[in-house]
């Protein structure tokens, strides 16, 4: 009895993350991330990740999850695959693409309703961020989420990566939902930083140390946009939460097999 007793708080978390998640492809459920300074990068990884630095940032809010196709279709059907220059958000004609139009609207396909979305531009996350009332994180506020100020290598810590806390090494296009593996979630509880799709963030790829000033955070910018995270068909080492996109393929112009993105916003103001 006693054993069960002290057992009961860490089977309580467990279940409330656990519903948590269920719940967060539709809620939108957002994580809170504490303001402060942070170590940013790797003097041990590619050259990119160097050097390690400290950068300051703001409390902001990410979503727990990566959005699913199910929630992109909610937007394509709200504001169209185009914006009104004719620049697409989403590849609707391309093979990788799980969502398709059924009788004038655009609807995930059987199966793949909750799985991470991929083929929307980085125009097109950017847009249904918005279209949330949220914006793209930028790379340092999702590296930040990712590893934490305690420097984490993966977002669940440091043990190796495996099936149980990631997906990753699959075949082409093998995503799984938004809200597994949850063994993989970082400590504030966000789930998919590493694996199942890479993720768009605002940012542009520029050279470090980071700085948010220096205009790599200008939306309209032209240039290759950071993705982050690593995918379901990428290596064990593209898991780890300093790493920048190194030799993906992420034309912002353009969706992708293997690119999928989350939101983020500031965090409001205490009460």
């Amino acid at each position: 009895m006693k054993n069960t007793v002290r057992m009961l708080p860490a089977l309580l978390a467990t279940a409330i993350l656990c519903g948590t998640a269920a719940a967060a492809e539709d809620a939108g459920d957002m994580v809170a991330i504490p303001g402060g300074p942070f170590m940013m990068g790797s003097n041990d990884g590619p050259a990119d990740e160097r050097p390690t630095h400290r950068v300051r940032l703001a409390p902001f809010m990410i979503d727990r999850v990566a959005v699913s196709n199910r929630a992109f279709a909610a937007f394509l059907n709200a504001r169209g695959w185009k914006d009104r220059q004719g620049r697409r958000y989403y590849d609707v004609d391309d093979g990788d693409a799980r969502i398709h139009r059924r009788n004038g609207r655009f609807v995930a396909d059987p199966g793949y309703e909750t799985h991470a979305a991929v083929e929307p531009s980085w125009r097109g996350a950017r847009a249904y961020c918005r279209w949330r009332g949220k914006r793209l994180p930028t790379e340092a506020e999702w590296e930040r989420a990712a590893r934490g100020t305690d420097g984490r290598t993966y977002p669940w810590g440091e043990a190796t990566p495996d099936a149980v806390r990631a997906r990753f090494g699959a075949g082409w296009n093998a995503t799984v939902p938004v809200t597994g593996p949850e063994a993989g979630a970082t400590p504030d509880g966000v789930l998919g930083l590493a694996g199942n799709t890479h993720e768009w963030t605002l940012s542009l790829y520029r050279p470090y140390p980071y700085r948010a000033d220096d205009g790599r955070e200008d939306p309209e910018a032209d240039g290759e946009r950071v993705t982050r995270g690593g995918a379901h068909d990428s290596a064990a080492v593209h898991l780890r939460a300093a790493w920048r996109g190194d030799g993906v393929s992420r034309g912002p112009r353009a969706g992708h097999h293997n690119i999928g993105f989350r939101c983020a916003r500031g965090a409001p103001p205490p009460a």
